[in-house]
């Protein structure tokens, strides 16, 4: 059981790939507890398992062996329509693509989620103005991919994540395909969603720079956590 102020849990997770005759250890008894409202940072080299824990954490795939609950729930042994579900209803995604709709406005990319939960038209397209305006991009909402920059783009995509106001919002390099300054605009609006809304983010990133935005930095390294350090907040 864990506290009311715990999100996450995560206890000996472990995720091995075959790869020829042996056995890849991608993440090696990984135990970690991350609290409601903390911004986190998992940080490595490459193969060091932060995307595989990444996916793990936000069940797009199944440790081997191990526990993981979110608010109490255990997640690892739900049926798959469930998880489902749970994804699409209380987890918010960001990947490094922004995974766009090229022919829908901006407005549509983003409520077309709030559609496929059974909510109005009404009520999503509400929904999703209100998320295009907490990330700045209110005055933007009839223009398509195509008429916007690559920041704003991305700011488009967490705009999709957070409409629906998910428990935790899970953000894959998100920074990767963007230049310093606009990397810059994607990282205050998520220092933002956290300090002022309270927003649990779990990101993954290789910039150390990344680092000063958020709560908390883990980094892992050949599948094992080998720091853990909270920063304080300016």
């Amino acid at each position: 059981m864990t506290d009311e102020k715990t999100m996450i849990q995560i206890k000996d997770l472990t995720r091995y790939y075959k790869s020829g005759m042996g056995v890849v250890k991608a993440l090696d008894g990984v135990s970690l507890k991350i609290e409601k409202g903390e911004f986190i940072a998992i940080m490595g080299a490459s193969g060091s398992g932060k995307t595989t824990m990444l996916r793990i954490l936000g069940l797009l795939d199944k440790p081997t062996k191990g526990e993981y609950t979110i608010n109490n729930l255990n997640v690892v042994h739900l049926p798959e329509e469930e998880r489902s579900y749970y994804r699409l209803t209380q987890l918010g995604y960001v990947f490094q693509d922004y995974a766009l709709i090229n022919e829908m406005s901006a407005s549509e990319n983003v409520y077309i989620l709030s559609l496929m939960e059974g909510k109005s038209k009404k009520e999503s397209i509400s929904t999703a103005h209100e998320a295009l305006v907490n990330v700045g991009l209110g005055d933007k909402g009839k223009r398509i991919p195509d008429q916007l920059s690559g920041g704003e783009k991305q700011r488009v995509a967490v705009a999709r994540a957070i409409a629906k106001k998910p428990k935790i919002l899970f953000a894959d390099e998100p920074c990767a395909n963007l230049d310093t300054h606009t990397s810059e605009q994607v990282l205050d609006v998520f220092k933002i969603l956290n300090e002022k809304f309270g927003q649990t983010i779990v990101m993954v990133t290789h910039e150390a720079w990344h680092t000063k935005y958020v709560s908390r930095v883990i980094k892992l390294r050949d599948g094992k956590i080998v720091g853990d350090l909270r920063r304080r907040k300016n």
